[in-house]
């Protein structure tokens, strides 16, 4: 008897996982993985092969799970469903908090409140059946059909293997993730498996306001998150052209970088997101007159094509251009001031320097035993500052501190996370099996897929490969303070995995806010049927 292929079969299970508040960080994430390992153990193929259902450790007391069905042919094909587990918090559900995890009574909530909603939502509500609830559209709806694909598997409706991959992180870090591939390369020569395809189920993400598009990808959007340390020059606020201000310098950085669509690429008409600011602060630990002389802004860019060396060529020549331009806005202000109070006004050169510059002046200047003290103090922080984006401007900030002969300077560097971009549009198994699936939805369902290149929601799809060789992307690796000091990417791994992806998922809308639902109409009469076709043929033989 089937435990997850009836509607409602599926829409329990779903909410079952839901319930379960796996808020990234949290001991709920620790626990969620244990519960979808009891869930499949309950089915007589795990109970027969207890070694293809296991829990991994990722190494910071999380675990990710695989779970593989073995074809009963002597046959080493092999497609795996990827899928996260965790979810953003919950804050924003406000007086709704409590439920935000009770899918089915979270949704009666909606239902009941339907006319205060905005209007799309509840045209939405009027054509199909919703689901609300933290996680439903990203991504536990995606885990909840893999887990019904797998029960497939096992009844033997998929001509190959299936390896179902569940991890944890995706919303901060993607430590479950980079943690999966090697785990998945041991378990290929293990059992003699050829990768066809990482197949994600992501829900799909609208590209503009009321978007109805429906969509299929070849690949996931890439980001990294760089970073500008402002080091100005202190001084008493009651005179403040004897020093600057570095809350100055980081605005006028965030200003030059916040929505500058130079910083957008466009691959075949697919235009990536343009950077925004995701931290911007001064550094001063307590209140003083003393102006703030060293700040901090934080970006998020994402990438598509784009080269390392490309990039920070970008990044430092938008600082050398904001340099120029406090020096000029700078002058003019104390020029003017002098009108009121007699003085010779003093002039600014800013330096823009690499956070590698600045390692190699404070090698060579201050000494490497100096310079390991500094990383072995910050890092020794890490267990009680868990945010590596903030251990990484601690650590510049240190670094900047102990060189302030170089200030006013801004220095250039890269935070976590890293996703590489990853686009498999060019593969051929992939170019035929979406092509297959468009025909597919059209003709079975009357549903338009559209073929994008980059899913943009970001997704653990970027740690399957390597767009470029290692060694492109080492400006961005000297320039990333935590490298091999707390984070990582299996570069080397990656490269040797390599395998094509494709991300075929539900329809749902707003993830990461209040109103997030999931469309369960889409979900159990079409989605059910597109998934196991596409598996099918992601299996068959070329």
């Amino acid at each position: 008897m089937s435990k997850w292929q009836t509607k409602n079969q599926l829409i329990d299970l779903l909410c079952d996982l839901v319930a379960i508040p796996s808020v990234t960080g949290t001991e709920a994430e620790i626990v969620f993985p244990k519960y979808v390992h009891q869930q499949l153990n309950s089915l007589s193929y795990f109970q027969q092969h207890p070694d293809h259902l296991r829990l991994y450790p990722t190494g910071d007391g999380r675990e990710f799970l695989i779970a593989m069905v073995k074809s009963k042919r002597d046959i080493q094909k092999a497609v795996i469903l990827v899928s996260h587990f965790d979810v953003v918090d919950v804050e924003d559900y406000g007086l709704w908090k409590e439920s935000a995890f009770d899918a089915k009574h979270l949704t009666q909530m909606f239902y009941d409140e339907k006319e205060s909603l905005p209007e799309d939502i509840q045209n939405e509500m009027n054509a199909s059946e919703m689901l609300f609830g933290r996680g439903t559209m990203d991504m536990k709806c995606g885990l909840a059909i893999h887990m019904s694909m797998i029960e497939q598997a096992i009844e033997g409706k998929f001509d190959g293997n299936l390896i179902l991959l569940t991890v944890p992180d995706e919303e901060v870090n993607s430590v479950g993730m980079r943690a999966a591939v090697p785990a998945l390369l041991e378990l290929a020569q293990t059992y003699q498996l050829e990768y066809k395809a990482v197949l994600n189920s992501e829900s799909m993400f609208t590209r503009f306001p009321g978007d109805q598009n429906k969509y299929i990808y070849t690949g996931t959007i890439g980001k990294v998150l760089p970073g500008f340390l402002c080091y100005g020059d202190e001084t008493h606020v009651g005179e403040p052209f004897l020093g600057l201000n570095a809350n100055f310098m980081a605005s006028q950085l965030t200003c030059e970088l916040e929505l500058n669509t130079d910083f957008c690429e466009v691959v075949e008409g697919e235009a990536s997101p343009p950077p925004t600011n995701l931290i911007q602060k001064g550094l001063k630990r307590d209140y003083s007159v003393k102006i703030p002389h060293r700040a901090v802004t934080l970006f998020n860019l994402f990438i598509l094509e784009k080269k390392m060396d490309e990039i920070v060529h970008s990044l430092l020549e938008s600082a050398q251009k904001v340099a120029v331009d406090i020096k000029r806005n700078y002058e003019k202000h104390a020029k003017s001031y002098v009108q009121y109070e007699p003085y010779t006004p003093q002039t600014v050169e800013i330096r823009t320097l690499t956070y590698q510059d600045l390692l190699y002046y404070a090698v060579e200047h201050h000494g490497l035993e100096q310079v390991q003290q500094i990383e072995k103090r910050v890092m020794n922080q890490k267990d009680q500052e868990n945010d590596e984006r903030e251990l990484t401007i601690e650590l510049v900030d240190q670094l900047a501190i102990l060189c302030k002969e170089l200030a006013p300077m801004i220095v250039l560097f890269f935070a976590p996370p890293y996703y590489p971009a990853i686009c498999s549009r060019d593969n051929s198994l992939i170019k035929q099996v979406t092509s297959e699936m468009i025909t597919y939805a059209r003709e079975k369902h009357d549903i338009s897929l559209q073929k994008i290149n980059y899913f943009g929601g970001i997704s653990d799809l970027s740690y399957v490969g390597l767009q470029y060789p290692i060694n492109s992307i080492q400006s961005f690796v000297n320039n990333m303070p935590l490298w091999e000091k707390g984070y990582s990417v299996p570069l080397k791994e990656l490269e040797q995995f390599n395998v094509p992806v494709i991300n075929l998922g539900s329809v749902g809308k707003d993830a990461h806010q209040r109103t997030e639902r999931l469309n369960v109409t889409y979900t159990v009469e079409i989605l059910t049927d597109l998934l196991p076709t596409c598996i099918r043929k992601l299996l068959a033989d070329a």
